[in-house]
């Protein structure tokens, strides 16, 4: 495991992609380490805020050392972050969290689930995967963001609550709607899209791996602010419980109680 890292990134580029989205390049030595499901803290200035945000990482350069976070506004932290310009600074904590088992996916026909901002990490497992992937995301409305980015790597649906793209629904209508298979799901998004997940996987017995998303505080596994209940006990604590930032954010949908 590569050891977490503060470090001082440079903003690259940034842009406004849908409401309240917005997409940020950053220059960073961590491009080194991050793998698919990954995610990094990024530290706001101002000092009321201090703690890091969590932003999963969305696309990786590792020729040229960049990392591509897209996110959406929901606090004052991330408010922040939307008014930086190309050469600002920003701290950020990495690389943290586990990935998706890529090993497991080999020769599997794969359904790569995303919802809302659990659409991001979507970009760079479907660029680093192989095999046939069928790439399904679902959005509130018509304001759609990386689904083009996403299609150069798979076949993309798309599900809208209102029904103004798409499948109207979530990504579970998309399914059956196009009457879809697959041998194995990897997914995130909001937690009743990971719960649906779980129980259609158990139902057609096939793996499925979710990235839990949560409020996270320290982002290395000391304030417990992001445990979750598990099916196993922890082996060094002795309860039902794993640490999102640690343990997680990916997780085998058999081994978490949601």
């Amino acid at each position: 495991m590569t050891r977490k890292k503060k470090v001082t990134a440079t903003v690259i580029s940034q842009k406004q992609i849908g409401e309240q989205i917005f997409d940020l390049w950053l220059e960073t030595k961590l491009s080194k380490h991050a793998h698919p499901g990954q995610f990094v803290g990024v530290y706001p200035h101002n000092e009321s805020t201090l703690l890091p945000r969590p932003i999963s990482i969305c696309e990786v350069d590792r020729a040229k050392g960049r990392l591509r976070l897209v996110y959406r506004v929901a606090g004052k932290g991330t408010a922040e972050f939307a008014d930086c310009k190309a050469g600002d600074k920003l701290d950020l904590l990495g690389v943290l969290g586990n990935g998706f088992p890529l090993d497991k996916a080999k020769g599997k026909k794969l359904f790569l689930m995303g919802g809302g901002i659990g659409i991001p990490p979507m970009l760079e497992l479907a660029k680093t995967l192989d095999g046939k992937k069928q790439i399904l995301l679902g959005y509130r409305n018509k304001d759609l963001f990386l689904e083009e980015d996403l299609a150069e790597y798979g076949d993309v649906y798309v599900a809208t609550e209102d029904g103004s793209v798409g499948t109207k629904g979530n990504v579970m209508d998309i399914i059956n709607a196009y009457s879809l298979q697959a041998d194995m799901i990897m997914a995130c998004g909001p937690m009743p899209m990971l719960r649906a997940i779980k129980k259609y996987a158990k139902e057609q017995g096939i793996p499925a791996y979710i990235s839990l998303e949560e409020r996270m505080a320290c982002g290395v596994g000391a304030c417990l602010g992001c445990v979750c209940k598990t099916a196993g006990v922890d082996a060094h604590s002795h309860v039902h419980n794993a640490r999102i930032c640690t343990e997680g954010p990916v997780f085998e949908a058999g081994e978490v109680d949601i």
